[in-house]
């Protein structure tokens, strides 16, 4: 197990530094380079070499290389060229916000998704399950920022239940800062929800069909016993794949929904820096965000061990 533990950590280190790497490779090699990018065409001698020395562009490639790889190690990702502040300050700034919003999508995800496919499941063909369905089609289709602009237009200005703009921190309190990310985090979360619940009634309809279930059924086992002792852990481990490669649609939906709701989260820093040639900021978050999903790999892959302790991988035996 340890091995195993060991072996993905290095193989999660090693996605990393390949994205690392190509993030690096591509901002040089674009034509002009990354400062004609940022200046234009039509800047002047003087200001191209003073941003190259201060990007450390006039160095050779392979020093360059070296510095970013060091630089990274101890989260040191340059200075805005916007803003003038440190990058990783205003990386910082913004994370929480998204994540909150991506925790809060998370936590309403599962909870809709695994009681709603367990009953979709469970009662096939009957009328819950069609409604259950109908909702995860309907989920599915409606991208996050319309499901947060009638969310907010419902409980935001029809019946001002909730704020629709802005961010409030944890540290102001929890239930201010609930109240400031529930929208969004719902608006995420539904359709994030609706492939989980498909996934997850698929899944235990499966193994509600094998051979196993069908002898535990003869011998007299309870439909709760056979449901939560035997089916559930084996119809939740694809679940639980899909669940972590559906983290991107959170990342993605996060975007969208800050900008409905005024909220300046990595999703509007991304923009921001990307249409204002920022590419410090650009690139420290990119870096981010691809290793969230890295780390959210290594724990679903860490996960199977869990549910699963005969999974083996790679002809390991322990």
């Amino acid at each position: 197990m340890r091995r195993y533990v060991a072996k993905r950590v290095l193989y999660a280190l090693f996605i990393m530094w390949l994205v690392a790497t190509t993030v690096f490779i591509g901002l040089r090699s674009m034509p002009g380079g990354p400062v004609r990018t940022m200046l234009g065409q039509e800047a002047t001698p003087q200001a191209v070499t003073q941003l190259r020395s201060q990007l450390g562009l006039d160095e050779p490639l392979y020093v360059q290389y070296a510095d970013w790889i060091t630089d990274l190690v101890v989260l040191d990702f340059g200075t805005s060229i916007t803003s003038n502040q440190s990058v990783r300050e205003v990386v910082l700034g913004a994370a929480p916000k998204t994540f909150s919003i991506a925790i809060v999508a998370i936590v309403v995800g599962l909870a809709v998704a695994i009681p709603a496919g367990i009953l979709s499941a469970t009662h096939k063909r009957e009328p819950i399950d069609y409604l259950a369905t109908i909702a995860a089609f309907l989920g599915v289709s409606m991208p996050a920022f319309f499901v947060g602009i009638l969310l907010a237009l419902v409980f935001g200005v029809w019946y001002n239940l909730l704020p629709v703009v802005g961010y409030t921190p944890l540290s102001a309190g929890f239930v201010p800062w609930l109240k400031s990310v529930i929208l969004p985090g719902v608006a995420v979360g539904l359709p994030y929800a609706a492939i989980i619940m498909r996934m997850m009634r698929s899944s235990l309809l499966e193994v509600l069909d094998e051979q196993y279930m069908r002898t535990a059924r003869a011998k007299g086992v309870t439909g709760r016993t056979r449901l939560f002792k035997h089916a559930l852990q084996n119809a939740l481990i694809p679940v639980i794949t899909v669940a972590g490669i559906q983290l991107a649609l959170v990342l993605v939906g996060s975007v969208t929904v800050e900008l409905v709701f005024g909220i300046q989260g990595l999703g509007r820093i991304l923009v921001s820096s990307i249409l204002d040639l920022d590419y410090p900021v650009t690139q420290a978050v990119i870096l981010l965000i691809a290793g969230v999903m890295v780390f959210t790999n290594l724990v679903v892959d860490l996960a199977y061990t869990v549910i699963d302790p005969r999974i083996r991988y790679g002809g390991e035996g322990g």
